[in-house]
């Protein structure tokens, strides 16, 4: 499984590393949420999390008793132990380039801070082209304390396999080996021969994409025909929306059509005024919605 992993970090990431520096997660949530504790992060440590993130960023720093700092600013990783980057971002879909992940690792490491970078839409990139944060554009050759996040429940369509993988610097990925196996936190065998096979093969993935691309190129005109503006969303599983007001009104003007969104605010109160539209649903489901969205002049 750590050799299919390593094979396709080098085919479509780029990178380079010997297998012993990647081990698998159940679920990419599992290890995100667990991070800080497997680090060793105690109470009052500090945890830099994105201004719009998914919350279990801050909720596993929160477990341990963390100090939680909602910023995009490499400044912010002062003082920090942990620094979360993700990209591309969930909910808003942003692609940070080479140069933005290169600033904020080299914060990390002035701070003495680990950064993990959550990259499980790493091959959804539509008007950006992601780059993992172990690239050697960010890191060169030096993976000391970067740990990159991926898993296959987007990418694979296998979200109940539970099945990620984390590779990187190989002193944390020891680290996180020793501790993870005295707490349970193996994969069964049937699921790593499972993942295996996923990792390997990239047909099913671009069938998947043009999935995404013809669902995407349905709903976004739908939604700026109704006077939405449609941010970010360069890349991922989601159209990142706002109409510039509360995002819980949107939400009921949309439910009113039966078109069921996430509230920005979830993610934190910089996206109070958005709302996440998922293009995880069927073909004929978003066509539905979209049919329902343009149905007026506005919503």
């Amino acid at each position: 499984m750590r050799e299919a992993f390593a094979a396709w970090l080098r085919r479509r990431a780029g990178v380079t590393l010997d297998p012993i520096a990647a081990i698998p997660s159940i679920g990419s949530k599992e290890l995100v949420a667990l991070l800080p504790f497997l680090l060793g992060l105690r109470a009052g440590d500090r945890v830099v999390v994105p201004t719009v993130a998914y919350p279990t960023y801050a909720v596993g720093a929160l477990v341990a008793g963390c100090e939680v700092v909602a910023s995009d600013d490499p400044d912010a990783c002062a003082g920090a132990r942990l620094v979360w980057v993700n990209s591309p971002g969930n909910p808003n879909g942003r692609v940070a380039t080479a140069a933005q992940l290169r600033s904020m690792v080299e914060a990390a490491r002035t701070a003495g801070a680990v950064i993990a970078s959550d990259e499980c839409y790493l091959e959804f990139g539509w008007d950006a082209t992601p780059v993992t944060a172990l690239h050697p554009d960010v890191i060169g050759d030096d993976p000391s304390g970067v740990l990159s996040l991926h898993a296959l429940s987007k990418r694979s369509n296998m979200a109940g396999y539970r099945f990620g993988a984390v590779a990187g610097d190989p002193d944390l990925i020891a680290r996180l080996l020793e501790i993870r196996k005295h707490l349970g936190l193996m994969v069964p065998m049937p699921v790593q021969r499972a993942a295996t096979a996923a990792w390997g093969d990239d047909a099913h993935v671009e069938e998947q994409r043009a999935r995404y691309l013809r669902r995407r190129a349905v709903l976004r005109p739908a939604l700026e025909a109704a006077g939405f503006r449609v941010d970010d969303s360069e890349a991922g599983l989601y159209l990142w929306a706002t109409r510039g007001e509360e995002c819980w009104e949107t939400v009921a003007a949309l439910a009113e059509r039966g078109v069921l969104v996430a509230p920005g605010d979830f993610y934190g109160q910089a996206g109070a005024r958005h709302v996440r539209l998922a293009l995880t649903a069927t073909d004929e489901a978003i066509g539905g919605a979209a049919a329902r969205i343009s149905g007026g002049d506005t919503v």
